[in-house]
């Protein structure tokens, strides 16, 4: 496993695989880089695929201090270790807090994105700025989280499991589905107070930082080709028109809904990589 120091004195844990055009998959909230173990190899057939451990997940570093576990801090990251890999160009894709973290670097970085795939999430400003009753008994863990030290660390840390497979098994399906391994490389992740720490204070920067960083680009528009999926019976599918909430963000953007809940690319895999091989192949000619 190979590992990258990034200017800011983080370190980054990533894996590279395949041959071709660089792309480069970004995970979500409670898992680490082992939720794309059935989709990176996949890709890897015809592209260049760098899988990374965002900054405070996984085996990457575990900062201490909130506004370090900002999107624009993890994009900066990830900037630092494409560069270092010699792609100053690439396809991106984010799932959860990887695609908060994968819109904030095209916004910042966007003549270093080829494309962007953003994976059920809609804008942070809109979730937070016009949350409504449904959304917030569903993702109450956005409150919960942003909560101030040492609450819910102390809370979560009595039983990390329990607290965060209800995470997995809460949002629009069951525990049904998921890889063992990948399983196990999340429950070792999370079982770590430092990275429950981390976890707490990325969704505590969503909303003291990032919120205002996004409400300052609310009139700006991503031009690069995009692609929106979400799942159907996830929380998100459910309470909005999800590709109707990027519209005025992406200015060249495609969609579709995918079977299952949150985690589609954990617990459907070949549904997501055949929606990720269409879109980015045609990106690449």
């Amino acid at each position: 496993m190979p590992y990258f120091t990034t200017p800011e004195d983080i370190t980054i844990a990533y894996d590279v695989i395949g041959d071709g055009p660089p792309v480069l998959l970004l995970h979500g909230f409670p898992q680490t880089r082992a939720m794309w173990h059935a989709i990176a190899p996949a890709l890897a057939e015809r592209f260049t695929v760098v899988s990374a451990d965002l900054r405070g997940y996984g085996d990457s570093s575990k900062p201490d201090a909130m506004q370090d576990m900002s999107f624009r801090r993890m994009a900066n990251d990830q900037v630092a270790l494409m560069q270092h890999l010699a792609f100053e160009q690439f396809h991106l894709v984010g799932h959860d807090r990887g695609a908060r973290t994968a819109h904030r670097l095209t916004l910042d970085h966007s003549g270093m994105v080829k494309s962007l795939t953003l994976m059920d999430i809609v804008p942070t400003h809109l979730l937070l700025d016009q949350l409504t009753q449904d959304v917030a008994r569903a993702y109450y863990h956005w409150f919960f989280l942003a909560q101030p030290t040492p609450f819910p660390e102390t809370l979560i840390g009595y039983d990390p499991d329990a607290y965060f497979e209800s995470c997995l098994a809460g949002w629009g399906g069951g525990m049904e589905g998921f890889d063992p391994s990948a399983l196990e490389a999340y429950r070792k992740s999370w079982r770590s107070p430092a990275c429950i720490k981390s976890m707490c204070n990325d969704y505590r920067a969503g909303i003291d930082v990032d919120f205002d960083l996004d409400a300052r680009d609310l009139d700006r528009q991503i031009e690069v080709p995009a692609l929106v999926l979400y799942g159907t019976d996830g929380a998100m599918g459910q309470a909005y028109d999800v590709p109707a909430t990027w519209q005025n963000r992406l200015s060249d953007m495609q969609s579709a809904g995918l079977p299952g809940g949150h985690f589609f690319p954990d617990t459907n895999p070949k549904e997501t990589v055949y929606a990720l091989l269409e879109f980015l192949r045609a990106q690449t000619p």
